[in-house]
């Protein structure tokens, strides 16, 4: 059998980020069914290499500034004939892909691996959706509202909801004496005994670190009225000083909680997060908008329970409608804002009050720590079930094979078979 031919445009798949580590996962379970070769560009402000790299016999990564442009698309479609071009990041990175569509469907289909972190429905997308040939989606928000948009792209089967999916192999949890041994070696001795909420993002408005502060200062002076101790640290993996977000260092310094918060701003590879993970009594995702959070399948992956908002993708993660089980605390939002941009017209973001976060983070202070450890294996049992990395596979390739069938039966005006041909 002929291995199919993709051009793929992401991050960087061996990158850090989410959508690179997303990429790579999906790459490599494809490339495992024995059907496919990817040649891909990977993304970025800036590469310190930019030579071609082969990854195995059917992976090839070409280093790129940004997305790439026209010229470069255009280049790659003549050269590589690829058999579908596959894309993997925000809309917003693709205009010079929407707007040559129609050229690139003289050569191949196009299959977008897509996310949208709210409603309402964005029907200000359309175009975009319509210049696809099988959409993709990452959470149900997506898949809800292109199934509005396009019910003929439904109807037809060629829109899917696939959630992400995280290697089994690379988070899971540890044993007690081990996590106890590695929470002293990376938080101190003097921490031993802390409740630990884990914070893992970017330092970025929409990610709300700053409230999360915030509440973990009022959580502090409740945990010392009640318990007449502040023994807690918020362990937060993020830079403190990205241009993206506020002066967290600044922040916790005001509200008098610097001596309760640790930040660790390098950058860590899957053994190193994993352990972070696990030395963690629960992690903690506030998002305004949110279309998966990653952190949090991560984290459940290595058995630990949560705080979240119910909202975009994390509604799924941290409350299971099947069992009507939360794992950990799914706070309901209490303010829903509509915000925009000239590109993005209308969204919602959602908040809860700094109290509420507080309370939340004190509920599982308050949980026995027996009680938290066996929401965990649930959490951990829900994370492998529902975000399998293998069926996640699976389903892509079932999504391939039949967009190639519709492809392959697409029609002209004419009536004529359509042909794919280079200029």
């Amino acid at each position: 059998m002929q291995k199919k031919k993709i051009l793929m445009v992401s991050d960087h798949p061996y990158s850090t980020s989410g959508v690179g580590c997303q990429a790579r996962y999906l790459m490599h379970g494809l490339v495992g069914t024995g059907k496919y070769q990817f040649f891909c560009l990977g993304a970025a402000m800036k590469h310190l290499n930019y030579d071609l790299q082969k990854m195995g016999d059917d992976i090839m990564v070409k280093p790129i500034d940004g997305f790439g442009n026209k010229q470069m698309m255009m280049q790659l479609l003549v050269e590589l004939k690829p058999d579908a071009l596959l894309l993997f990041t925000d809309p917003r990175f693709f205009g010079h892909i929407w707007s040559m569509s129609d050229v690139i469907h003289q050569f191949c289909p196009i299959i977008y691996n897509t996310i949208w972190d709210n409603y309402p429905v964005p029907t200000f997308n359309k175009s975009v959706y319509e210049s696809c040939d099988t959409l993709n989606c990452i959470n149900e928000v997506a898949f809800n509202s292109i199934k509005e948009i396009l019910p003929n792209y439904a109807e037809q089967g060629l829109v899917n909801y696939i959630p992400h999916g995280v290697p089994a192999e690379t988070f899971y949890p540890m044993g007690a004496d081990e996590i106890q041994t590695m929470k002293n070696r990376l938080l101190g001795t003097a921490r031993s005994d802390h409740f630990v909420g884990l914070f893992v993002s970017r330092n970025a408005r929409r990610k709300c670190p700053s409230d999360i502060i915030f509440s973990w200062k009022l959580f502090l002076d409740e945990l010392e009225r009640k318990y007449g101790h502040r023994k807690a640290t918020l362990l937060m993996h993020t830079d403190p000083f990205d241009h993206e977000g506020p002066n967290l260092i600044a922040c916790a310094e005001k509200f008098g909680v610097i001596d309760n918060v640790v930040f660790s701003k390098d950058r860590t590879n899957f053994s190193e997060m994993n352990t972070v993970y696990n030395i963690a009594d629960f992690v903690i995702n506030l998002s305004s908008a949110e279309g998966f959070g990653l952190s949090l399948l991560e984290a459940k992956m290595a058995g630990k329970i949560g705080v979240a908002l119910k909202t975009g993708g994390l509604s799924k993660q941290i409350f299971d409608e099947k069992t009507n089980t939360a794992f950990g605390v799914a706070i309901e939002p209490e303010v829903k804002t509509l915000v925009g941009t000239q590109g993005i017209p209308f969204i919602y973001e959602t908040y809860a009050s700094h109290e509420t976060y507080a309370s939340s983070f004190m509920k599982l202070y308050e949980m026995p720590a027996a009680e938290r450890h066996r929401l965990g294996m649930a959490a951990c049992e829900h994370a492998r079930t529902e975000y399998s990395l293998l069926n996640t596979v699976l389903q892509w390739d079932k999504s391939f094979d039949k967009m190639f069938d519709a492809w392959n039966k697409k029609e002209l005006p004419n009536n004529t078979k359509f042909v794919v041909k280079s200029f």
